[in-house]
């Protein structure tokens, strides 16, 4: 007698004509059946999307000593002739009226100007701030009012979809306040990695900020308003990691879900198949 391999059959088959099926058995098969589309899909948009994990860790292995900066802000009531942007921090740098990378355009509704630069700030206490300072001569009604459109530094990830304050004064509307005021903008910056799926690191900063209105006054004894952004940077870096769900995980639990979800669906529908036929006994008067 020759070796026969079907013997291993763990999954017999039960020939057709021995079966019964019955309303209930049909009922928790669609119910099974559905329930198994509805995981299946949950899991799959599970699978897909992009997971986002944060961790910290001291020090900032980004580019040493520097960070970018983007700053757009409008000034609806001062000409474009008088505003600059001044750069001052604690290693000795005091720069007034900065010009590279620096754009200045018109409001033609309001006489007023949208201001705009990039520039770089050493990684150490300091501030910038936009005022008259660096203008030949000074307007005779000074007026700071503004609406900040964005402060950036580092790479733009705001666009991305994770938690985090990486242009928190973006839309401010400080035009309503009273004009000759000084704003003051403290800012608590704390760098920020973000590391894409292709490995890619993308190294920005997010920041908190403070502000504080006042009258400040010159040497002169006037008042000459300025928007002051004073700023420190925290030596504690946030990393973001995106990372996707593994694909055995994935297969994992879909057969957790289908041989769960027919498991259960197997033992509910025996139980009522042997709770009905008890049922009919009881009828017939046959349960003795």
């Amino acid at each position: 007698m020759g070796f026969d391999v079907k013997r291993f059959d763990i999954y017999r088959k039960v020939p057709k004509d021995l079966t019964q099926p019955t309303l209930t058995g049909a009922c928790v098969s669609i119910g099974c059946v559905v329930f198994i589309v509805f995981m299946f899909t949950s899991e799959l948009i599970h699978f897909l999307q992009v997971d986002i994990h944060s961790e910290l860790f001291v020090d900032d292995p980004g580019r040493e000593g520097r960070v970018n900066v983007s700053i757009s802000v409008s000034l609806p009531h001062m000409a474009c002739e008088y505003i600059g942007i001044d750069i001052q921090d604690e290693k000795g740098r005091h720069e007034v009226g900065y010009v590279s990378n620096t754009d200045k355009v018109p409001l033609t509704d309001t006489n007023g100007c949208r201001f705009s630069s990039q520039f770089e700030i050493n990684k150490v206490p300091g501030n910038f701030h936009i005022s008259t300072h660096s203008a030949a001569a000074q307007p005779p009604n000074p007026d700071m009012r503004h609406i900040i459109h964005h402060i950036k530094f580092g790479h733009d990830i705001a666009h991305r979809s994770l938690l985090g304050s990486f242009n928190p004064l973006g839309g401010r509307d400080a035009s309503q306040t009273d004009p000759l005021n000084t704003h003051e903008y403290i800012l608590k910056i704390v760098p920020s990695v973000y590391e894409e799926l292709n490995a890619n690191l993308l190294h920005s900063y997010q920041y908190t900020y403070a502000v504080k209105d006042h009258m400040a006054y010159h040497q002169s004894g006037r008042i000459i308003p300025a928007i002051w952004f004073r700023y420190e940077i925290s030596p504690i870096t946030v990393k973001y990691t995106e990372r996707r769900q593994p694909f055995y995980s994935f297969l994992t639990t879909v057969c957790a879900i289908v041989g769960g979800t027919f498991t259960v669906a197997g033992i509910l529908d025996s139980m009522i198949f042997t709770a009905s036929e008890y049922y009919k006994k009881f009828e017939m008067g046959k349960l003795n």
